[in-house]
């Protein structure tokens, strides 16, 4: 991974790709500019930070759902949008009780909607629905009631700067260092070195914003940014296999340089899930 250009500027194309396969120029762009928005959310009034979770899971479910829909599998569409939305928000009022209600309702009209299409392909497309409700909108509320407490930017900042450091680590090392593939047959980019890249940056990360964000044990934060590394690392295998099951390379367009947003979701959905355990835990 990382960038690579070579010969006159006459000789370059405007927007080359990296080792990574990104068009690395946009992707920078774009991350900055998403960035900046929840920065500003969260330095501001920390509860809009909520909006801009569930917008993005809007965007993402809707991304998976047309994904599944090129390898022949129908998602309940708008059940999962609107259901979602539903787990999102209702997460913040009445917390896990409202999200899983929430969760539950939703699956129930999953299972009815699909009722249309007849038997051929109900269990598939049922369990893709669930897959989607489960994966982007559940996971994506956990991001959500990171916020809510007093200290809930801080929470948040933590848990986007692990999620960042790992990306950010692993893609150094990886860039120089990357010799030997963690998966081959599901992320060939993916190398050890650069795990270990993620880790170290993750840990240190780690133990540096639990300590001054949340006043927590740095040896609390060692472990908080260690999680997220794993969970990070197993949101983007995971999505991999569906794109590589599926037959396609991104979820979507819409970010230059970095495909559909669902594809910058990835490692952020399963570690909202662990950092709002972990410092639900390390710092109640």
């Amino acid at each position: 991974m990382g960038a690579q250009v070579a010969g006159s500027p006459a000789e370059v194309p405007a927007s080359k790709p990296s080792r990574a396969g990104r068009d690395l120029r946009s992707a920078i762009l774009v991350g900055a500019g998403l960035g900046a928005v929840i920065v500003l959310s969260l330095l501001t009034v920390r509860h809009t930070f909520i909006g801009i979770v569930a917008a993005a899971a809007a965007v993402s479910t809707w991304e998976l759902a047309n994904a599944f829909k090129k390898g022949g599998i129908t998602v309940a569409l708008w059940p999962a949008l609107i259901g979602g939305q539903a787990i999102i928000w209702l997460s913040w009022p009445l917390g896990r009780s409202g999200m899983m209600t929430a969760l539950a309702i939703t699956v129930l009209v999953c299972m009815i909607w699909r009722f249309r299409g007849g038997s051929d392909g109900y269990l598939r497309d049922l369990s893709a629905s669930v897959l989607t409700v489960v994966y982007v909108p559940l996971f994506a509320a956990f991001a959500a009631m990171l916020v809510v407490p007093e200290d809930g930017a801080g929470r948040a900042f933590a848990f986007l700067i692990g999620v960042v450091l790992s990306d950010v680590g692993g893609y150094a090392a990886g860039v120089f260092l990357g010799k030997h593939p963690m998966a081959p047959t599901i992320s060939p980019k993916k190398s050890w070195e650069g795990f270990a890249g993620s880790l170290l940056a993750g840990v240190v990360g780690g133990a540096i914003t639990v300590t001054t964000l949340l006043d927590g044990q740095w040896w609390h934060g060692a472990l908080f940014g260690a999680a997220l590394v794993v969970t990070a690392t197993a949101g983007d295998l995971v999505e991999s296999l569906i794109k590589r099951d599926l037959g396609i390379k991104d979820m979507g367009t819409l970010l230059p340089g970095h495909g559909g947003l669902m594809d910058r979701m990835d490692s952020l959905l399963p570690s909202a899930v662990a950092s709002w355990l972990l410092l639900h835990l390390f710092v109640p």
